[in-house]
């Protein structure tokens, strides 16, 4: 058996309550999970420093010294115990929230320790709150008192006493059996081109590196790895639908394309538009079928051109789908489409969760004998009952919400399957659209329609409250309409409601003769689309909501989007919502409104805001600010797998290297056939068995 691949309970210091831990709260199940969860940082432990040169600034400390004395403060829930530490010069209070009776019976007074933990300022002196401590006499020598890695946990696991320095002494032993060998997952010639470290050598060093060198080599090369078998993956599935898909041919521009391009665009259309048209009109003539992400900032116009690309679909006999990931999208889109189309003579209908089952019947019906020319709905388009007669064309918009098995669902609804766009107005920079978006064509919309004016945008603090009050009312007097956004961030949070609620009744109490509407998450479907009417329909002149209305709801009369506690929320989601305004021809405007003490980073966000109106920008900002992943290092949210080593932020080169390489190697072997290619094809295999979902896109 490989050895790699040995249950985690059998080795030493796991145990069967720890590997349940290890799964529930990682997905560590085998020594390889373990060998694979990798440090997110390392400390230089042959440092000792002495207490009077703690600074605030230091990330940690670790000093050798005594116990002088233990005292426990508060009862029950709120008891702590904290400890006075000296290294025989100054002294330094040691605290604990958590196992105070564990630490009262391992630790005593008197005894020479070494203690290491990150110094807080606390009433004038410094703490360190839950520091590790080591007997000074059980100190490995000094040779390996180097790089000291550090692991990702979670608070369940430190609950079970399963903390960083745990999983560091599990790792420790097993590395010693890597010694004689642990299979590659690269083939030679990869190795020998980049001259990267083998995989023994790499994971050996990146849990004990020898010295900087040595950890810089073992990272390069598993960032490598990651990231070559993610584009592998992609462009494999890509390959093998250029293969065993052809797609449906759309050989004529016809009646209604024409008629639609002559007598009902409201607007010359832009250049990009233009261009953008002219893309999928190549990709839905080549034979090819098609697989084009298109990107738009709000208000681009990524609906009209998506409507001219069913228009095609259409002339050529072809039905054509539009899925959106809520009920307002798509009872949006098809008011905005229907409106577009006036009396051309195309059937269009929708489908909810809300059609009624008369409604469904006739749906169904013309669906199947091809009558119905488009369908717009939520994920209810893709129920087994939906049945088209020659579905060809299918456009997914803020594709981000639909999982893969959704989307799949869609090729199956005609023997080939049809001719993809998917829409996003969530501009996504370069790294990560090569990475989620490997093997779609990638067209942008980089052009607002005429006429429409910059959204101006404001920072303020909470103080400026009263000055903007008068600015809402000098608004809705000139007849326009106001957006007020709570940050509702997890509709289970009982403290984020209660902020609308107060917020709500603020509103109407400050504006007693305005109609105020409020929508949130909790709202029943009828209740919510009832206050959305009226808003829409004009006789509500504010609305106080929580992000519910980040997508597609489009007001053109309404002027101004006012963000509370702006600083709550990334920087993309605050370019989301200051996107509901500006859609008509007067000046709109987007005040952000937090409070007085901010991080650094936070006052960075609202100056990037406040600065530009460009979505590319923003995302390419927020994607450095925030990375691509929370502050530990290891997820990156929003990816549809978990990049353990690679950052998409850092690693740009040695993402464009493996996907160049990636592509080669297809270009010559496209099933990986060869024999050096074997390694390839059996490491994906693995991949697939591990339930990672590499197939980002169906």
């Amino acid at each position: 058996m490989d050895f790699s691949m040995q249950d985690i309970k059998f080795l030493p210091g796991v145990g069967p309550k720890k590997a349940v831990l290890f799964a529930a709260e990682l997905g560590i199940r085998s020594v390889e999970d373990l060998l694979r969860h990798y440090p997110y940082k390392y400390v230089d432990r042959s440092r000792f420093y002495y207490l009077h040169e703690v600074a605030e600034n230091m990330p940690f400390i670790q000093v050798k010294g005594q116990i002088l004395k233990f005292e426990k403060i508060g009862e029950g829930h709120t008891m702590r115990l904290t400890a006075i530490f000296t290294d025989g010069k100054s002294t330094i209070e040691l605290v604990w929230f958590k196992g105070i009776k564990y630490v009262l019976e391992k630790f005593k007074t008197g005894i020479d320790y070494v203690v290491f933990g990150k110094p807080n300022p606390f009433n004038g002196r410094y703490n360190i709150v839950h520091p590790e401590i080591e007997l000074v006499s059980q100190l490995p020598p000094a040779d390996q008192m180097g790089l000291q890695p550090f692991y990702n946990t979670t608070e369940k696991m430190k609950t079970g006493f399963l903390i960083s320095k745990t999983i560091q002494k599990i790792i420790f032993p097993l590395l010693k059996s890597l010694q004689s060998g642990i299979p590659e997952t690269l083939p030679a010639y990869i190795l020998k081109r980049y001259a990267l470290m083998n995989l023994t050598d790499s994971l050996i060093n990146v849990h004990n590196p020898k010295n900087t060198h040595s950890l810089n080599k073992a990272r390069q090369r598993l960032k490598f790895e990651e990231l070559f078998y993610i584009q592998l993956s992609i462009l494999l599935q890509s390959k093998y639908r250029e293969q065993n898909f052809s797609g449906f041919i759309f050989a004529q521009i016809g009646q209604f394309f024409n008629s639609f391009y002559k007598e009902f665009l409201p607007f010359e259309l832009t250049g990009a538009q233009k261009r953008v048209l002219r893309e999928i009109r190549n990709d839905v003539g080549s034979g090819k079928q098609m697989n084009r992400l298109l990107q738009g900032d709000v208000g681009s116009g990524k609906t009209l051109v998506a409507l001219m690309a069913m228009l095609m679909a259409i002339d050529n006999g072809f039905q054509a789908a539009l899925m959106a990931p809520t009920e307002i999208l798509a009872n949006q889109h098809y008011d905005t489409i229907k409106e577009l189309l006036g009396d051309l003579g195309v059937n269009i209908a929708l489908l909810t969760g809300s059609t009624s089952k008369k409604m469904r019947e006739i749906l169904h019906e013309q669906l199947r004998n091809g009558e119905l020319n488009i369908l717009i709905g939520t994920h209810a388009l893709i129920e087994e009952n939906v049945q088209f007669k020659n579905l060809g064309f299918v456009v997914i918009d803020e594709q981000h919400r639909f999982g893969v098995e959704q989307r799949s669902k869609l090729w199956k609804k005609n023997t080939n399957p049809p001719h993809i766009l998917v829409m996003t107005a969530t501009p996504i920079p370069r790294t990560l659209a090569m990475t989620l978006y490997g093997d779609l064509s990638v067209s942008v919309i980089d052009e607002l329609p005429p006429g429409r004016k910059p959204i101006q945008t404001y920072h303020y603090y909470q103080s400026k409250r009263q000055s903007i009050n008068q600015f809402i009312s000098k608004q809705v007097q000139a007849g326009r309409q106001i957006y007020i956004v709570y940050p509702l961030i997890n509709e289970s949070e009982k403290m984020d409601l209660q902020d609308l609620e107060n917020g709500y009744n603020y509103i109407q109490e400050t504006f007693p003769n305005y109609k105020v509407s409020k929508i949130h998450g909790k709202l029943k479907p009828r209740e919510k689309d009832y206050q959305m009417q009226k808003f829409v329909s004009g006789e509500y002149q504010i609305m106080v909501a929580t992000t519910v209305i980040e997508v597609g709801v489009n007001v053109p009369n309404a002027s101004v989007m006012i963000i509370e506690n702006a600083e709550r929320f990334g920087l993309s989601q605050l370019h989301q919502l200051r996107g509901r305004v500006g859609r008509g021809a007067e000046q709109s405007f987007c005040i952000l409104l937090t409070g007085f003490k901010l991080a650094a980073e936070t006052r960075k966000r609202m100056e990037i805001m406040v600065r530009t109106n460009d979505g590319f920008e923003i995302s390419e900002a927020d994607l450095q600010l925030r990375g691509p992943g929370d502050l530990e290092g290891t997820m990156q949210s929003g990816l549809p797998f978990e990049l353990k080593i690679a950052n998409l932020v850092q690693d740009v080169k040695m993402l464009e290297i493996a996907r160049k390489t990636a592509m080669e190697i297809l270009d010559e072997d496209a099933r990986l056939e060869k024999a050096e290619n074997i390694i390839l094809y059996k490491q994906l295999q693995k991949m697939k068995t591990n339930k990672l979902n590499w197939g980002v896109i169906s």
